[in-house]
């Protein structure tokens, strides 16, 4: 009798949650995973990153420790240079087995203990490091408005995310690709409709990196270091239901932030290319403490192209050891294979390359997973 009385009701809730999903009520992506800064601690679902975790007598708990994987929505729209990302099996590119192997990977990550990556709606140089970019990488046509396909890709990989309770860093331009936006209006419209499309999903597992090194080579003067700061407050405007996105931006390697930024940002983003002495890391820490505007609040590097894993003192080391979360920036160098690299397109999206098993098994010590 109890079970006849039961089951009526369980499968009416069924079928209501059914019925509504497929009308639409209920959003296909539920959100459940939520970031949050107290002090100079990323928290998770309320509690702190790494929790109680102390590796070398440094402690861990709150660092969001990351990996620069921009290329994670990537396509060209260039006929003339798209055959430069085939892939060695295929002979062709395919930014839909792109994005799928990068969602396929990223337990495997998140079992290392990386809880954070850096991906761009416009990349990075798909060569590493470029000074020419002919190819056509935006997820904004030149008025500012969203593409479909990239956000397609891009919700499968914040979907995840979100699943493996990952905080993934979202930056919106990169300099080589910003001249794609026709004027300043298209640029602040591309902003707005970001934002506004992460709230219609009730992401709030996502921060956000308005341009990857503001001070190097923008077309727009919003997106440079004078102006940038502009957009971080409008990020920061734009709230829905008492919510808003933890905003920053970063720049160049070795760069100090402005007190522009400093004072308007959620928290600091410093890179670590071309800083080939770890004691640097630690002095670029400390100096950015003491800029006008600095108050409690994280450190973050989410950039880096210096390894040494196998030694004691590294710039990843050094980072931590400044209370600093560290982030690996790893690309294809001449003459290597396939399995390196994850910012050289096509992207092998696993752990295969030497290097990124020596920063994972690092990784893995540093956090305790």
């Amino acid at each position: 009798m109890i079970l006849r009385t039961a089951f009526p009701t369980f499968t009416s809730a069924v079928c209501l949650a059914i019925c509504c999903l497929l009308s639409g009520f209920i959003s296909p992506s539920l959100a459940q995973t939520k970031v949050e800064i107290k002090g100079k601690k990323f928290y998770i679902n309320g509690k702190p990153t790494y929790p109680d975790r102390t590796w070398k007598g440094n402690s861990i708990e709150g660092l969001l420790m990351n990996a620069r994987l921009v290329q994670g929505v990537f396509d060209d729209l260039n006929p003339e240079t798209v055959d430069l990302w085939k892939y060695p099996d295929t002979g062709k590119w395919d930014p839909d087995r792109n994005t799928r192997e990068f969602v396929e990977n990223m337990s495997d990550w998140k079992a290392h203990g990386m809880l954070s990556f850096t991906i761009n709606l416009q990349g990075g140089s798909p060569e590493g490091y470029s000074r020419n970019q002919p190819w056509h990488n935006s997820a904004f046509t030149a008025s500012g408005d969203l593409r479909p396909a990239y956000m397609s890709r891009l919700k499968k990989i914040l979907d995840e995310a979100d699943r493996l309770e990952m905080v993934p860093i979202l930056g919106l331009f990169y300099f080589g690709q910003d001249q794609r936006l026709q004027d300043e209006e298209a640029v602040i419209q591309a902003v707005d409709n970001v934002l506004n499309w992460l709230h219609a999903r009730s992401y709030k597992h996502v921060v956000i990196e308005v341009n990857n090194e503001c001070n190097v080579r923008y077309t727009h003067e919003i997106l440079q270091p004078e102006r940038v700061h502009e957009l971080i407050l409008r990020v920061k405007a734009n709230e829905k239901n008492g919510f808003r996105y933890l905003v920053s931006t970063s720049y160049g390697g070795g760069f100090i932030p402005l007190p522009n930024v400093v004072k308007a940002a959620d928290f600091i983003l410093l890179h670590g290319n071309g800083v080939s002495d770890p004691d640097r890391i630690v002095e670029m820490v400390n100096e950015t403490k003491s800029i006008e505007g600095y108050r409690d609040m994280p450190i973050l590097f989410n950039e880096d192209d210096h390894f040494d894993f196998d030694k004691d003192w590294n710039n990843c080391i050094a980072a931590v050891s400044s209370f600093a979360s560290w982030g690996f920036f790893d690309f294809r160098m001449e003459d290597e294979g396939f399995e390196q690299g994850y910012q050289s397109v096509p992207v092998d999206w696993g752990i295969r390359s030497e290097r990124k098993k020596a920063f994972f098994n690092l990784l893995r010590e540093i956090t305790g997973y």
